[in-house]
C-alpha cells in the first residue's frame, strides 16, 4: 500500500470509478514545444503519434457507448497527421457529443496548422489552452523564449473566429505555478488574467483553470535538479484535503494512450499504470464501456498532486479554496 492510499484510509476514502462522463485520448509526445512543467515529457524529437488504425478503433469504440464527451490531448494533439479525421469522426458519431482540445496556441501559428481555428470553430470544439502567466517572462521561462507572444497572436486568432465571445466556443485558460509551489485563488487568479489581458491585449476568455505541477516526468527530474523534490512531495502530502477525493477527474474519465491502452487518468499513464486483466494489458477495444463502474482506481504518490489545497483536475480546482486547515497541515 502507497502513502496515498495509506492517508485515504485515515480518512475513510476509497478510490472507485464511477459514471464515465469523458474519454480522454492522448493522442502522442510530439509537441512543438519542450515546456520545463510537462508532466508527458513531449517535445519536437519525440515519435509517440497515434495511427490512423487506432484512430478507427477508439471512434468504433466511442460511437458504442455513451460518453458524452472527447477530450484530446498531447503532446499538441493537432500535430498528429489524423486530428482533422478524428475531429470530424467524432462529430460524424453525434453532432451532440462535445469535443475539447487541448492547446498550447502556438501550435495554431505553425505552417500547417494556422487552418485549426476555422476547423474547431466551425465544430464547435471546446478550447482549452495553456498560458502559465499574463505576463512575458514567466510564460517564457517555463515554455521557451517567445511562446507568450505567439500564444496572444493565437488567443486573438480565436477571438477573431468567436472564440470566449459565442456560447457555443468557450476558450479557456490553464495556469501552472512556475516552481515547486501551489496555485494560488482561482477565483482571484482568473479575474487578475482577465483585467490583464483585456487591458493589454484585448483578449477575452471563459474561464481560467489553475492546475498543480506534477511531480512526475520532465517536471520531477527538473526538481531533482534543483534539489527540491523531496520538499514539493512533502508540501502536496501535507496539504492533502479530503474534501477534494469525490471530485477527482479519474473517476469520471477514462484515459487512453496512444496505442489505445487504458489507464485512469493521463498522469497514470505517464507512469504505466496501465490497466489489466488476469495479467494482460487492455485496450479500449478489450472493455465494454456499460461496465465501469465501481472499478477500482491505481494510485500512487503523485495523486497527492491533485488533492492538495483546493485540488486539482481537468477542469481546475476542484473546490472554490483551500481549508485553511488543509493548507496549513
Amino acid at each position: 500500500m502507497n502513502r496515498f492510499e495509506e492517508t485515504l484510509q485515515r480518512y475513510g476514502k476509497r478510490m472507485r470509478r464511477e459514471k464515465t462522463e469523458s474519454l480522454q485520448i492522448n493522442v502522442g509526445k510530439l509537441c512543438n514545444l519542450a515546456c520545463v512543467h510537462c508532466h508527458v515529457n513531449a517535445s519536437p524529437k519525440r515519435k509517440e503519434i497515434m495511427a490512423r488504425q487506432t484512430v478507427e478503433q477508439i471512434l468504433q469504440w466511442f460511437a458504442r457507448s455513451k460518453i458524452p464527451t472527447l477530450d484530446i490531448t498531447g503532446g499538441a494533439p493537432e500535430m498528429i497527421p489524423d486530428f482533422r479525421y478524428l475531429i470530424e469522426g467524432a462529430k460524424e458519431i453525434s453532432p451532440e457529443r462535445h469535443i475539447i482540445d487541448r492547446c498550447n496556441l502556438t501550435i495554431l501559428l505553425e505552417p500547417g496548422y494556422t487552418d485549426l481555428p476555422e476547423l474547431l470553430a466551425r465544430h464547435r470544439v471546446e478550447v482549452i489552452a495553456s498560458m502559465p502567466c499574463y505576463s512575458p517572462d514567466n510564460v517564457d521561462a517555463q515554455r521557451g523564449e517567445g511562446v507568450f507572444d505567439n500564444s496572444i497572436r493565437a488567443l486573438r486568432i480565436l477571438n477573431d473566429h468567436g472564440y470566449g465571445y459565442d456560447p457555443e466556443l468557450p476558450l479557456h485558460l490553464v495556469y501552472n505555478p512556475v516552481g515547486a509551489s501551489l496555485p494560488g485563488s482561482q477565483e482571484e487568479l482568473e479575474h487578475d488574467y482577465q483585467v490583464e489581458l483585456k487591458k493589454h491585449f484585448g483578449i477575452v476568455f471563459n474561464r481560467l483553470y489553475t492546475l498543480v505541477n506534477m511531480p512526475i516526468a520532465r517536471f520531477a527530474s527538473y526538481l531533482k535538479r534543483q534539489g527540491e523534490y523531496e520538499e514539493y512531495m512533502s508540501l502536496l502530502a501535507n496539504a492533502f484535503n479530503p474534501a477534494t477525493v469525490e471530485g477527482l477527474m479519474c473517476r469520471n474519465t477514462l484515459n487512453v494512450g496512444w496505442q489505445g491502452e487504458v489507464y485512469d487518468c493521463d498522469f497514470n499513464q505517464m507512469l504505466d499504470l496501465q490497466w489489466h486483466h488476469n495479467g494482460k494489458p487492455l485496450y479500449l477495444w478489450d472493455i465494454d464501456p456499460d461496465q465501469l463502474e465501481g472499478r477500482p482506481i491505481m494510485t500512487g504518490e503523485h495523486c497527492f498532486g491533485c488533492t492538495a489545497g483546493a485540488g486539482s483536475s481537468c477542469g481546475g480546482a476542484i473546490l472554490e479554496e483551500a481549508p485553511a486547515e488543509a493548507a496549513a497541515r
